[in-house]
C-alpha cells in the first residue's frame, strides 16, 4: 500500500470516528468489486514537513490529531567510487496535522 493510500484510508477512518471534519467536496471511490460510489471528502492532515512544503507552519502548541506508520524512503551513499548507493524503505510513524492546526509562513520582506 503507498502512503497516499495509507494517508487516505487514515482519513475516513478519522472521519467517520468524528475527531476530523469534511472537507466540503465530494469524491468518487471504487469499491474492491469495482462499483464507484460518491462520498465526502476528509479533511486534509499532512506531516509536519509536508505542510511546510506547503508554505505552512504548524502552529505553537498544537498536538498532531494522528500518528501512523507510513513508508520512509533512504539512500545511503556508496562508501566507494563505482558501489551503487544503498536504498532502503521501511515503515515508520509519523504525526499528522489538519489544516486548522497549521498557518500560512510569513516570508520576510
Amino acid at each position: 500500500m503507498t502512503n497516499e493510500q495509507i494517508i487516505f484510508n487514515e482519513r475516513m477512518e478519522l472521519m467517520n470516528s468524528g475527531v476530523i471534519g469534511k472537507s466540503g467536496r465530494k469524491i468518487t471511490v471504487k469499491d474492491m468489486d469495482g462499483n464507484s460510489k460518491e462520498i465526502e471528502e476528509p479533511e486534509q492532515m499532512h506531516t509536519f514537513m509536508e505542510w511546510k512544503k506547503r508554505g505552512y507552519a504548524v502552529k505553537h502548541g498544537e498536538k498532531a490529531i494522528s500518528k501512523f506508520p507510513i513508508w520512509k524512503h533512504t539512500t545511503r551513499k556508496a562508501e566507494k567510487e563505482g558501489d551503487a548507493d544503498q536504498e532502503k524503505m521501511f515503515m515508520k510513524v509519523a504525526f499528522f496535522f489538519t489544516a486548522s492546526q497549521v498557518e500560512p509562513i510569513e516570508t520576510a520582506e
